[in-house]
């Protein structure tokens, strides 16, 4: 019988530019195909530390199997370790579409200025946007413009923090450090609320959430309050937390 092929794990050469190399890395994806089985083949627990997902992630190189989009996310981060000019954050979708509640999550890129995607999905607008987006709304708004064509309505979005570039480190990602309720929200306030957070993210003055508490989701768009909702952590120390 004739063994599958298994595809190349792409390498970066110097010659490469970071948006071909991120299509390099998309495009491998893309041949390990979306698992339409219904059988997860690589357990994902979001809470491991970064080196335990990065082991996982060795594995689905070596295996070779079709994967969904959480393994996507956890993939595309360690394909793109060691590019400390790429920065990666996960973005999650929660939308809402015939009676039923769907989750979606890719993995942001923030790179010279600009921002992408890389992801899998069923649908070939829901996974990888090019390098190309000025500001984190647009990328956002992009998605959810994709979602419309399917009929699905975002009801949350959730985006967490950069993803630290050392393999071995027992963080685990920070998957939602802003979580927005953006089906009761204007488009102008997910706007200033995406580009304050992402503007916070570039100067890395945020901590993850989960270092205050674990078991609180913070979230934004319950309310119209003005209030910054982190602050440096010695000015959060200062002030009572009323969420």
């Amino acid at each position: 019988c004739v063994q599958p092929s298994v595809p190349p794990v792409p390498n970066y050469k110097l010659s490469m530019s970071i948006p071909e190399w991120l299509q390099a890395i998309q495009n491998y994806m893309k041949m390990l195909q979306y698992n339409h089985t219904g059988t997860q083949f690589f357990e994902i627990r979001k809470t491991r530390p970064l080196s335990g997902l990065m082991e996982t992630a060795k594995e689905m190189t070596r295996e070779s199997l079709p994967i969904k989009c959480l393994e996507a996310v956890i993939l595309g981060i360690y394909l793109t370790n060691g590019q400390p000019s790429v920065e990666r954050f996960p973005i999650s979708f929660k939308t809402h579409f015939s009676g039923n509640y769907f989750h979606h999550v890719v993995l942001g890129i923030y790179c010279n200025g600009r921002y992408g995607s890389l992801g899998m999905s069923r649908r070939s607008d829901l996974m990888d946007k090019p390098l190309t987006y000025r500001t984190l709304s647009d990328l956002i708004f992009e998605f959810e413009d994709s979602y419309k064509k399917y009929l699905h309505s975002v009801k949350k979005v959730k985006i967490g923090l950069y993803v630290p570039h050392e393999p071995h480190s027992f963080q685990p990602i920070e998957w939602k450090q802003l979580v927005l309720n953006v089906s009761k929200m204007m488009r102008t306030e997910v706007r200033k609320e995406l580009e304050k957070f992402a503007r916070d993210m570039r100067m890395k003055i945020l901590k993850p959430s989960s270092a205050h508490s674990p078991m609180k989701e913070r979230s934004r768009g319950k309310s119209l309050s003005p209030r910054r909702r982190q602050a440096s952590p010695q000015r959060r120390v200062c002030r009572r937390d009323k969420s």
